[in-house]
């Protein structure tokens, strides 16, 4: 279970992150709400020539030292970033490929597919849900109908119950996911291996799903971005969006 009494300072403060040092520091970034702007659905986030030659430059200015750690499929990531990055964590973590040998990835729980089903039938008989299947998860959207929020929740918390399944709440998202490493977990494991090992890890996302990664970085001597509206958070620093995210990333590559 996440937690959410967080012990370090919050920066919900506001205070704009550092430059990080490109020849002592190991970047991992999350994806939707940090790189790429919330859509209204999960297709309609597209790939952009700027943001894939920005990554691409940044993979080369930290020698390798930079991993994608997103809610997303690995092949989703690929989709949308054009395979700039070769370290991805992918559905939380459940997913992971580096550059070291294949891709490695949990098996999927064998009642996703009854929980996809009763998922469907639950958003047919409300306008603007959606589900989304992950073939390690299954996720409940509800940014198009907000008001169904306190539904999803629950029927996504009761669905994990009678199925051994964890519950990962997110922006406008609950999501069931076979029980399996987080993005904490696949930051700490990325940190163990070349060509991270030894460097400063420097995570930043958006969502309380990151704050996984976000306490990892702080107990591995490195520190957090957390990108939006202020709140409670692990992360020591902010900025307000993804443009300002990129305008950083730019600054760090140059």
């Amino acid at each position: 279970m996440l937690n959410t009494d967080f012990e370090r300072p919050s920066p919900a403060v506001g205070a704009s992150p550092p430059m990080p040092g490109c020849d002592q520091t190991a970047l991992f970034l999350d994806l939707d709400g940090t790189l790429a702007p919330i859509e209204a659905t999960p297709d309609a986030v597209v790939a952009d020539r700027h943001r894939t030659a920005l990554l691409r430059r940044l993979v080369e200015r930290f020698d390798g030292r930079v991993a994608i750690l997103s809610g997303r499929s690995i092949a989703e990531v690929d989709r949308i970033l054009d395979g700039a990055v070769t370290n991805v964590a992918g559905v939380h973590g459940l997913e992971r490929r580096t550059p070291a040998g294949p891709e490695i990835a949990m098996p999927p729980h064998p009642a996703l597919g009854r929980v996809e089903e009763t998922l469907a039938c639950f958003a047919k008989g409300q306008r603007g849900l959606l589900v989304e299947s992950k073939a390690r998860s299954v996720a409940l959207h509800y940014r198009g109908h907000p008001p169904a929020e306190e539904a999803c929740i629950d029927i996504g918390r009761r669905m994990a119950a009678i199925h051994g399944l964890q519950v990962q709440e997110g922006r406008m998202v609950v999501e069931l996911r076979t029980p399996g490493p987080d993005k904490g977990d696949s930051l700490r494991l990325f940190m163990a291996q070349a060509p991270f090992a030894d460097a400063t890890p420097v995570m930043v996302g958006d969502d309380m799903t990151d704050e996984h990664a976000f306490e990892a970085a702080a107990d591995l001597g490195g520190w957090s971005v957390l990108v939006g509206d202020p709140r409670p958070t692990a992360a020591l620093y902010r900025l307000p969006d993804p443009a300002a995210v990129l305008a950083w990333l730019e600054e760090a590559a140059s």
